[in-house]
């Protein structure tokens, strides 16, 4: 599973337009719409694609199947695929191959940042003799707040609030 993050605004236009579904038969063959914001399909050497939109993201689940490599028709056969694949999140994304990279390797770096907050509260917490118990409790608060929002994949969120928990203890 992946998740793309979606610029701002696209998904009420893909809606408007008939939905992911919709946009996902302009690139795929035998496109099941879930609803306005999902669909199931196939393409080549993707047996299997679903995706949907969901909390200004797309979350997406591809099954490929190797081609036959020893094929040259098989191998360009895989190769349009691909590009029907990339041309499809350009699309669904609003974001370029490069752009999505440095979407998710921002988002990485949020996550990251949020994790190391946790693990610095925690140790300071262990390590201080003299933090009141309502600012424990605050603190455990917030990080259970910032699990949460990263399992969730919010990974802005996580940040902002892991700064809160940064400021708790400066």
């Amino acid at each position: 599973m992946e998740r793309f993050d979606v610029r701002r605004g696209l998904i009420k236009e893909v809606e408007g337009t008939g939905g992911l579904g919709a946009l996902a038969k302009e690139f795929f063959d035998h496109v099941e719409d879930s609803s306005d914001k999902s669909f199931e399909a196939s393409h080549g050497v993707m047996t299997s694609i679903e995706a949907r939109y969901e909390n200004g993201a797309m979350i997406v689940d591809v099954t490929n199947v190797p081609p036959d490599f020893e094929n040259p028709e098989a191998m360009k056969s895989a190769m349009e695929d691909r590009k029907r694949w990339t041309a499809f999140l350009d699309r669904a994304t609003g974001y370029n191959s490069k752009q999505r990279g440095d979407k998710a390797k921002e988002g990485a770096k949020k996550a990251s940042k949020a994790k190391s907050a946790i693990s610095a509260a925690k140790h300071f917490m262990e390590m201080s003799e003299s933090i009141t118990e309502d600012k424990r409790e605050q603190a455990e608060s917030l990080i259970r707040e910032i699990e949460e929002l990263l399992e969730d994949n919010d990974n802005t969120k996580a940040k902002g609030r892991a700064e809160k928990l940064n400021k708790l203890f400066n």
